[in-house]
């Protein structure tokens, strides 16, 4: 799943090609009439509603929270998108396809045309005439207009990390509500600090040379301290390094981040840790459902 600085890096990129274009069609391919989904655009109903909100506005900017997209409209409506599990939104010049009913970029376009780029599922077309696209292998991508109720549970996010707001006071406080849970589980809490995922926090925690299963009760003072001065600098590089393309994650043209090449333990299980002076290796383990990677050697 595309995490803050893959996020971050999308916002950044929709800022740069997008903004003050406006939205003259929208079309989706998405069609369920389950009930889990009346409330977004794979709804036909819903989408209906949608293509009327958001058709004939135009784009003012675009801001993260946590790991949803945020597109502010000059009609006072806002687009959020939550990229889920792999999607991931571009930008160029598509082709339309009415026998398919299916969008592809205009030939040329080599980053775009990168096989994880190929599941459209929605696209803006814009009055240059190039489009907006959400490319979705597995369709759970979330995309609705911000509504009221959407608002309240974004209340309950925690702080952006990034921000200057974000204090070690702040963090201490926050985490001090999650004593009887495992750190690695505590940093994944959207309620804790916004935007941190499996990947970020097995790096945060290897730099803080802490185990992903110690509770968060049996760490100190230093501890605490030591992880929370961790988390700006490594959501940082990478943004630096233009996020994570380890799955299907692809940046607004279409391309790769790289990211995934500085790795010092996600993914890295069986390797030798980067550490230095330290012999160990890289194991993989499964808490709370979720994975996490770690050396032993120097990670306590």
């Amino acid at each position: 799943m595309p995490e803050l600085p893959e996020v971050q890096t999308t916002v950044d990129g929709i800022n740069t090609v997008a903004k003050n274009r406006r939205i003259v069609d929208t079309w989706t391919d998405f069609n369920s009439l389950a009930k889990m989904f009346s409330g977004s655009i794979k709804n036909p109903a819903y989408f209906l509603k949608f293509k009327k909100a958001v058709q004939g506005a135009k784009i003012l900017m675009a801001e993260r929270r946590a790991k949803n997209i945020l597109i502010h409209l000059d009609n006072k409506e806002t687009i959020l998108i939550h990229m889920k599990m792999t999607g991931h939104v571009m930008y160029g010049s598509y082709v339309y396809d009415k026998k398919k009913n299916s969008w592809s970029p205009v030939p040329g376009q080599t980053a775009l045309e990168d096989p994880y780029n190929r599941f459209v599922h929605l696209v803006f077309t814009l009055d240059n005439g190039k489009h907006l696209v959400l490319a979705d292998s597995r369709k759970f991508a979330k995309v609705i207009v911000l509504d009221d109720m959407t608002k309240e549970e974004m209340k309950l996010i925690g702080p952006e990390p990034l921000s200057d707001d974000f204090t070690y006071d702040i963090f201490h406080t926050n985490i001090n509500r999650f004593q009887n849970k495992y750190i690695k589980t505590a940093l994944l809490d959207q309620r804790l600090v916004a935007g941190i995922g499996n990947i970020y926090s097995d790096e945060i925690l290897h730099e803080s040379h802490i185990l992903p299963d110690r509770t968060v009760s049996s760490l100190s003072p230093i501890d605490l301290k030591t992880i929370y001065k961790n988390i700006k600098p490594i959501l940082k590089r990478g943004i630096d390094f233009g996020g994570d393309s380890t799955s299907d994650y692809r940046n607004i043209y279409g391309e790769r981040g790289t990211f995934q090449g500085k790795h010092k333990v996600y993914r890295r299980t069986g390797k030798q840790c980067f550490t230095k002076n330290c012999d160990g290796i890289i194991e993989r383990a499964v808490i709370n459902g979720r994975s996490a990677h770690f050396c032993k050697e120097c990670q306590k």
